[in-house]
């Protein structure tokens, strides 16, 4: 590598390519339901009531996670103005920024040639790009449990001074706050646990005279405590909803429905780690050898196991859960990659011609699938995208063979980290396709010229969570609950009956109505006036005559 990090232009170069083709496709593809409406929405919501201490949902309150993403985004809404690229700026900020802290944080611990490896590989990996895409919490709370890790290994690693300690361990005190306030106590626990068990398995009593607990855990509450008691105060259902039910019940029961077998995190894990899965097994091999007082590759090892663990027990499992041990998996894997010689890693490269393959071959199946609510046209168009990264998967994966075999081992990795980064964002691009599915952009625009301020919206048994951000406005709800039980329990009125619905349609001015097929009959057999002004394969769209 030291021919390319040795050229200041060149380091210039590699750092604006990773800027554009990160951030230039985040505003291509419209906001899907759920998660990106919902959290594009609270934080809409936000700028539109000027009260930023309580998140509301379509008006309801909505406790499920603390406000930091929210109040980020809103800011950006307010100074920027409201789009989807600005909707997803926060993760893509925070993944971004993530790659930045793990190739500083090797260069000093490992060197420039490993740092550089270490930020390419975070950054082609295909579900940290994917995460680092899509619209929802967890690339944040991921970030900054990055950032304290980055932080803990700069101030404890051998021959930190005491003032470098002193400051990794703020550092590390601060994300973890941070990371608490974008996604609850996790932000605290991961860590805790990773530092435990490294303290018992490694015999490193001594590491906790340097974490300086009396700072951190003052500054840490200096940062959280604020928020907490000032909802609590404004909303006194917080309390009792956001820490036991969210954090323990979800954690132990299945209530959410996000049960997984035991292996469950396996496949994403061999899945997201391309194109360099095959670096793994040999970079956790090699990351229990240490001679260092302070064993880092260890500590990496066990944050990654032990956060791994930790979630494949929960009872609520989702597959972006274990994002924050891919920059430790990436620190491991750079110094793998150092080591291997350049026949050697010809193979590492070669076998992602498989995966390539396969989604090239997954073009006449993906085609022709059909149903009511995705007709076959979307998932032609989008064939067509898994075609795209696939070639590109299979031609990076040749050149890289091909460059290896000649001996120019940092133009074949240079070859590979590009074409993780493109062919990562290729399936993400072409869900555009979905759109008129999965979003309900083009479904407002068509109802638009029939909606003004006199209109009454409904949701009628039916709720796309993009729907408000795109109206921008709320509707009332008719007997939809979901996630909104905690909510519409402190505030009844934000929900009614269908009865209530009725009475309300034959007296307001102009309602106007989305609700799903099977609704639409019962109204029609109860004799409801209406007439349909838009629909598409999931849902209608309903007015008065």
């Amino acid at each position: 590598m030291n021919s390319l990090i040795n050229r200041p232009a060149a380091k210039w170069l590699i750092l604006i390519l990773l800027s554009v083709l990160w951030f230039g496709t985040l505003g291509h593809r419209k906001l899907i339901t759920p998660d990106e409406g919902r959290y594009a929405e609270i934080s809409r919501e936000m700028v539109a009531s000027g009260n930023w201490n309580t998140p509301r949902l379509n008006g309801i309150k909505y406790f499920e996670k603390p406000a930091l993403q929210y109040w980020t985004t809103a800011a950006a809404f307010k100074m920027l103005g409201e789009s989807d690229f600005i909707a997803r700026l926060w993760p893509a900020t925070t993944g971004f920024l993530s790659l930045l802290a793990v190739f500083f944080t090797s260069r000093k611990i490992w060197g420039e040639a490993t740092a550089w490896l270490a930020g390419g590989i975070l950054a082609s990996s295909v579900w940290w790009i994917g995460n680092g895409h899509f619209l929802t919490l967890d690339m944040g709370v991921s970030a900054f449990l990055t950032f304290s890790l980055c932080g803990f290994l700069l101030a404890q690693r051998d021959g930190a001074s005491p003032k470098e300690n002193r400051n990794g361990m703020l550092i590390a005190w601060t994300s973890i706050a941070l990371a608490v306030l974008s996604k609850g106590l996790i932000g605290l626990v991961l860590p805790g646990i990773a530092i435990v068990a490294y303290s018992i398995i490694c015999r490193d009593l001594k590491l906790w005279t340097r974490l300086h607990l009396f700072k951190g855990l003052a500054l840490a509450l200096l940062i959280t405590v604020p928020w907490f008691l000032t909802v609590s105060k404004a909303n006194p259902e917080f309390a009792q909803f956001f820490f036991i039910h969210e954090h323990f019940e979800r954690f132990l029961s299945t209530e959410h429905r996000r049960e997984g077998p035991i292996w469950y995190f396996f496949p994403i894990l061999a899945v997201g780690l391309l194109p360099w899965t095959s670096l793994l097994p040999q970079a956790l091999k090699k990351s229990w050898q240490s001679n260092e007082q302070f064993k880092t590759n260890r500590f990496l090892l066990i944050w990654s196991i032990f956060i791994f663990a930790f979630f494949s027990k929960s009872g609520s499992k989702l597959p972006s859960y274990i994002l924050p041990i891919f920059p430790a998996l990436a620190m491991l894997m750079a110094q793998t990659l150092m080591d291997i010689s350049s026949k050697a890693l010809r193979w590492h490269f070669v076998w992602m011609v498989i995966p390539g393959l396969i989604l090239i071959g997954a073009y006449p199946y993906v085609s022709t699938i059909t149903s009511d609510n995705t007709p076959q046209m979307y998932n032609a168009a989008y064939a067509i995208w898994l075609v795209a990264a696939g070639l590109v998967f299979t031609g990076g994966s040749i050149a890289s063979f091909i460059l290896a075999g000649k001996n120019k081992k940092e133009a074949a990795i240079a070859t590979m980290v590009l074409t993780g980064l493109i062919g990562g964002q290729l399936p993400m691009v072409g869900h555009e396709s979905y759109a008129y599915t999965n979003s309900s952009y083009h479904l407002v625009e068509a109802i638009k010229p029939q909606v003004n301020e006199q209109s009454t919206l409904y949701a009628v048994r039916y709720y796309d969570q993009s729907l408000p951000f795109y109206l921008k406005r709320t509707i009332q709800f008719v007997e939809y609950t979901d996630e909104f039980q905690m909510g519409q329990k402190s505030e009844p009125d934000k929900h009614i009956t269908l009865d209530d619905f009725i009475a309300r349609w034959n007296s307001d001015a102009q309602p106007v109505a989305i609700l799903q097929k099977e609704t639409l009959n019962e109204l029609q057999t109860r004799g409801l006036q209406m007439k349909i002004i838009a629909k598409d394969a999931r849902r209608l769209v309903i007015a008065k005559p």
